[in-house]
């Protein structure tokens, strides 16, 4: 059976926007199995509902679609120790100040883990610092020695390695499952009655998504909306 595995970010970024609900249908129309792994969950649901009293709704609202299937947990045994290796790895490609940065957290390479052991056919990550490790290390690079204004150095090897194991892990955004969601009349029931209501529509959602964390730039929104209201 497909399969999409989900980090956490994407389903925050559609639980802020209530766009939770879209799951379901796009699991239907997809055929595929939507997964969670269960360091995934624990960010997502346990979390929030035992050590804070925030995020607590999001959190019932992600455990009402854990708990009716449309996500479905993976137990993390075994892919214990993938995960550790990807994140031994991955935190240890940069250095500064004499130290290694650890720039990704447990929950995002066990969602790579499962993904690599199923052979799914999706990662959906919104992070953009896990998109540039396996996609772009360079501009990562450029991007961390700005915003730390200090000297970043880079461990070759260890960017080749993390890149070696990550091949081929195709990613998407929560912005991408906006738009397939908007291109299959999903979110027509949000179509307001306006001139140049569909545009309305598909730059808020777009634009929604990303103040909530998906890694979409303003072009990029502006190129998808000349390609879509023509």
């Amino acid at each position: 059976m497909k399969s999409i595995v989900f980090d956490t970010g994407p389903i925050i970024t559609l639980a802020m926007n209530n766009l939770l609900w879209l799951l379901e249908p796009l699991k239907k129309m997809s055929s595929s199995e939507f997964l969670i792994t269960d360091l995934v969950k624990q960010e997502l649901v346990d979390n929030p509902l035992t050590r804070t009293k925030r995020f607590k709704f999001e959190a019932l609202q992600v455990l009402h679609y854990i708990e009716n299937n449309t996500l479905s947990v993976t137990p993390g045994d075994s892919i214990r120790l993938k995960t550790e290796e990807l994140a031994l790895i991955a935190n240890s490609c940069f250095s500064a100040f004499g130290r290694d940065m650890k720039i990704v957290h447990d929950a995002e390479m066990s969602s790579i883990a499962i993904y690599l052991q199923r052979k799914s056919d999706a990662f959906v990550v919104d992070e953009k610092t896990t998109r540039l490790l396996i996609e772009n290390p360079l501009k990562l690079h450029n991007i961390l020695k700005h915003s730390l204004h200090a000297s970043i150095t880079i461990n070759k090897s260890n960017i080749r390695k993390f890149q070696d194991m990550t091949k081929g892990v195709r990613m998407i955004r929560s912005a991408e499952l906006a738009i397939i969601a908007y291109e299959k009349g999903l979110l027509d029931q949000y179509l307001p009655k306006m001139p140049d209501g569909r545009k309305e529509l598909l730059e808020s959602v777009l634009w929604g998504v990303k103040l909530g964390g998906s890694a979409i730039t303003k072009s990029e929104i502006e190129q998808v909306v000349r390609m879509e209201i023509k």
